[in-house]
């Protein structure tokens, strides 16, 4: 006759209250946050307003920049500053009329509102002569060649190509430049403009990375170190800001029982995605945005699958529990698998023997790995290639090789990393007290995760086409 006390060892199931509310706070924020993802725009590499600006001296006292600005992104909030809705209006049309193919795409629009571009960004990116590390006044600067429409990883680019005259107040001996931008504050949804400056005048040559809200100037004779920061905050920033490698990393610490099956395989994605990214980076591989966009989306939707998969195929053969171990008949959980006994303990060595016989042939063990876990870090490393592709058209560096490019480059792919490391000491200790107190959760949040991917897939398909 049953007392109704329980066993003192013995573990409490949930009750059933808890788990209605567990389980309601779980399909709450997961519809939270698709919504918040599926939100945001279907290239998530776009998640802030980015500028690239080429700076030269080809005489001395004069500055040349080659400035490169998103063309919808000028003929909206361009325009807007301007009060030039026509500009907008026609901006749009001319899109619409292109087919969406930017290679169709003139700059008859921005010849016919030549003042408003211009009365938009010359005084709002500007060169100056620094004296004792102050800025002077501003060289007075003008468009000196006709408008283009350039491509920069699929996307179209306005170019202006700008002469900053300061001979009036450069001697003989080289001077060092302070460039100041002021291009598009607070620009949503990342709430920032990034404008990267390649810059090679008489005082000094490197990259650097100008926030137009926190950051808006540098001076041309700033060495090297002072501007690591600047390409580790900006690595950072975009896998924070990203959603789409966030989704990926989540839908990662979501398939991992333990702290070195996420290491692992976020090692495979990093070594992979690191080789892709400076090569694509450095103009070696070159894939379009219309493949590889979709790609990442398809990506975190198949992981989230793989996910979703291997919990009912655990569940079904009763060979994980709540913590990836055994639930032998007696419900209380044991140890893993290599420490049950198989000899003696009656019914419980009887259980263990069938479970092992149930187990699919996918999870004989090498090495301390299930062919399935190998199989999966093979799988991450493969999206990991796409990945970085993805990283480099977010920087969206098109510039020749130099030894100052390939410091940057890594500068911000350590950025990557360390945000990504942060991402899973947060979020995998979470999920695993999750986890243990509702061990379907995983299951569910795969769920969304996947959901999420395949819209972005279609969404990034229909958009490319």
């Amino acid at each position: 006759m049953s007392t109704g006390r329980r066993h003192p060892g013995a573990r409490q199931r949930p009750r059933p209250a808890i788990r209605t509310l567990v389980a309601g706070v779980v399909a709450f924020t997961g519809v939270a946050v698709s919504v918040m993802l599926t939100a945001a725009p279907a290239a998530a590499h776009s998640y802030a307003a980015t500028v690239f600006a080429d700076v030269s001296e080809p005489e001395r006292g004069v500055v040349r920049t080659v400035l490169d600005i998103e063309y919808v992104l000028l003929a909206t909030d361009g325009a807007r500053a301007m009060g030039d809705t026509a500009f907008e209006q026609e901006a749009y049309a001319d899109v619409q009329a292109s087919g969406r193919d930017p290679e169709k795409l003139t700059p008859a629009v921005l010849d016919d509102h030549a003042d408003s571009v211009e009365g938009y960004v010359l005084p709002r990116f500007s060169v100056s002569v620094a004296q004792d590390g102050e800025p002077s006044q501003a060289c007075p600067n003008a468009v000196v060649a006709p408008y283009e429409i350039v491509i920069r990883d699929g996307v179209p680019h306005a170019r202006l190509v700008i002469e900053a005259d300061c001979t009036a107040q450069v001697e003989a001996m080289p001077v060092p430049y302070r460039i100041t931008t002021e291009l598009f504050p607070g620009t949503a949804p990342g709430g920032m403009t990034t404008t990267i400056v390649d810059y090679d005048v008489r005082s000094g040559a490197g990259v650097a990375s100008l926030d137009t809200d926190t950051n808006p100037s540098m001076v041309t004779t700033t060495d090297w170190g002072s501007r690591t920061g600047e390409f580790l905050v900006l690595g950072a920033e975009h896998l924070l800001l990203g959603p789409d490698h966030l989704l990926f990393l989540l839908a990662l610490i979501i398939g991992s029982r333990r702290l070195g099956d996420i290491v692992l395989a976020a090692t495979a994605f990093t070594v992979a995605h690191s080789a892709t990214f400076i090569l694509a980076a450095l103009g070696v591989v070159s894939i379009p945005a219309w493949i590889v966009e979709p790609a990442i989306a398809l990506s975190i939707a198949v992981v989230a699958l793989w996910e979703m998969r291997r919990f009912r195929r655990a569940r079904r053969t009763g060979a994980m529990g709540a913590e990836g171990t055994l639930r032998p008949l007696s419900g209380k959980p044991q140890g893993p698998l290599d420490e049950q006994p198989l000899v003696g303990g009656g019914g419980n060595a009887v259980a263990v023997r069938e479970r092992i016989l149930a187990a699919p042939a996918s999870a004989a063990v090498v090495d301390g790995f299930t062919r399935g876990d190998l199989l999966r870090i093979g799988v991450v490393f493969a999206f990991g290639l796409m990945h970085g592709v993805g990283f480099a058209g977010a920087l969206g560096i098109d510039e020749p090789f130099s030894w100052d490019l390939l410091g940057a480059l890594l500068v911000f792919n350590v950025g990557i990393e360390l945000a990504q490391l942060l991402v899973i000491a947060v979020v995998f200790p979470l999920f695993v007290l999750l986890r243990r107190r509702l061990p379907s959760a995983g299951f569910w949040i795969a769920a969304v995760v996947a959901a999420v991917g395949l819209f972005w897939f279609v969404e990034r398909l229909i958009a490319g086409a």
